[in-house]
């Protein structure tokens, strides 16, 4: 089908009509040979949307170095964790991984009600594909965040959100941290703590 265009001068001319373009599928998840891992080619808008949604907070010692609110509207990473790590000779960014991770882990428990160390398992798998798909490889980006996850059990909690969910540590049943943290969080608790 053809539509007519004016031309600047005198006359029209016949132009073939642009045809529509279907919209855009979105890629499913791809298996690689053996069918042992899942790549996203989307990761990165996922990531994005995600950042759009959630509030992210570095200003607190966050125990097992990222947790979010009961809201599950901000996504606190701990303070003295950097912000990227050594790669290949590149610095990657790791907060949008930790990001994604921390999101996944809320959904899992606030739509499906799951035990936290099942949501925690299916959100360390989304991690992992999301690191794999940014061209970095698990075990350095890993051995790198356990190294600071040792390196957090050590140190003394000073500051710590009010409004921290505290289902990772409840679930796990880590009762030591709970009475460092829970003095942190709520005044009225830290006096009540003194006094005895």
């Amino acid at each position: 089908m053809a539509k007519s265009v004016k031309l600047g001068g005198a006359g029209t001319k016949q132009v073939p009509a642009r045809k529509a373009r279907p919209p855009k599928t979105p890629e499913l998840p791809k298996f690689d040979d053996e069918g042992e891992s899942i790549t996203y080619p989307a990761v990165k808008g996922a990531i994005a949307a995600i950042l759009k949604r959630v509030r992210v907070d570095r200003h607190w010692d966050i125990p097992y170095l990222a947790g979010y609110s009961r809201a599950g509207r901000t996504i606190f990473i701990d303070r003295n964790l950097p912000k990227t790590f050594a790669y290949r000779g590149r610095r990657v960014k790791i907060d949008p991984f930790l990001v994604l991770h921390e999101a996944v882990e809320i959904a899992m428990l606030a739509m499906l009600d799951i035990r936290y160390d099942h949501a925690h398992q299916i959100a360390l798998l989304v991690e992992r594909s999301a690191v794999q798909e940014a061209g970095v490889e698990w075990a350095p980006y890993h051995e790198f965040m356990l190294k600071h996850i040792r390196r957090m059990a050590g140190k003394r909690l000073t500051r710590v959100p009010r409004n921290l969910n505290l289902s990772p540590y409840l679930d796990e049943e880590d009762l030591s941290l709970l009475h460092e943290m829970l003095p942190l969080m709520f005044k009225k608790w830290q006096k009540e703590v003194g006094r005895r």
